[in-house]
């Protein structure tokens, strides 16, 4: 049976309209690839609580407040994920990859250029529809 996986992810979005990628590290699942910031959602904690906490331990931002995105359920070979995603406009702070991992602020034009995991495609294709 597959290992199966709860994510809260955050695709956040600062005021000039860009969006925060972090680098997943080589040794992690689906390593040196892109992603949206976020992480498991432990028992007992709602998707909300999760990413709020996520964010600030992985990219030491200070969420305000998140708004429901889209759900994604993915299979890997070795893993199943689902995808809890949701917006982040509403927040405080710097962003620093406080794991060691690289952040950056790419314009949504610019998504394209760079590697994503697979379960992660459903997410660009919708935010390339978006205007903000």
């Amino acid at each position: 049976m597959q290992k199966r996986i709860h994510v809260a992810v955050g695709v956040i979005i600062n005021k000039q309209k860009q969006v925060l990628l972090a680098k997943r590290l080589d040794h992690l699942h689906q390593g040196g690839k892109w992603e949206f910031p976020g992480g498991k959602v432990e028992q007992n904690e709602s998707v909300t609580e999760a990413l709020i906490r996520e964010l600030k331990e992985e990219v030491d931002l200070n969420v305000n407040q998140t708004t429901e995105f889209m759900d994604i359920s993915h299979d890997y070979p070795d893993k199943h994920v689902r995808l809890d995603i949701h917006l982040v406009t509403d927040f405080n702070g710097t962003a620093v990859g406080l794991e060691g991992q690289q952040v950056k602020w790419v314009d949504f034009d610019s998504l394209k250029d760079y590697e994503f995991p697979e379960a992660n495609q459903p997410i660009l294709d919708k935010l390339l529809t978006l205007v903000f």
